[in-house]
């Protein structure tokens, strides 16, 4: 299950059903099953207090992952296949959405997109902090992203 809220702004996500459909591809394709993954959209300082009090960075950032997964292995109902299954709370700075997108020239959805599936790809495993893991982080991210 996917859902999407909003904390201290306003803003509607387009598209809900393409989008939940797309997400739940990609952790399919991934080897994986989304139990339950909550995006929740939100400001600069919002994010920024997260931040801080989680990781104890005084930074702005575009997205914050938390994997609340417990255990892995768990079947599907109906299913003979045993994928293992991803829990998680993506918060994403809206503000910093539009500024990468103006920054790289993309439109908002696009950067937007990519920062979702940027957050599924951490709970699904994937590393960004090694030139060699962002490199197939973005790789991966560019690959998803043209099946959007």
């Amino acid at each position: 299950m996917i859902t999407f809220f909003t904390q201290d702004i306003k803003f509607t996500l387009k598209n809900k059903t393409h989008v939940r459909t797309w997400l739940t591809t990609v952790a399919k394709k991934e080897g994986a099953e989304i139990a339950e993954l909550n995006y929740i959209f939100c400001s600069d300082n919002y994010l920024l207090a997260l931040n801080k009090k989680h990781l104890n960075h005084n930074t702005l950032t575009d997205i914050i992952t938390f994997d609340n997964t417990v255990g892995s292995g768990q079947s599907a109902v109906g299913s003979q296949q045993t994928l293992p299954t991803i829990t998680g709370d993506i918060f994403i700075s809206i503000d910093r959405v539009k500024e990468n997108a103006q920054t790289y020239t993309v439109p908002f959805e696009k950067e937007l997109h990519r920062v979702m599936v940027h957050g599924l790809l951490h709970l699904l495993g994937y590393k960004d902090k090694k030139p060699a893991d962002k490199a197939e982080m973005t790789g991966k991210e560019d690959f998803y992203l043209k099946r959007f």
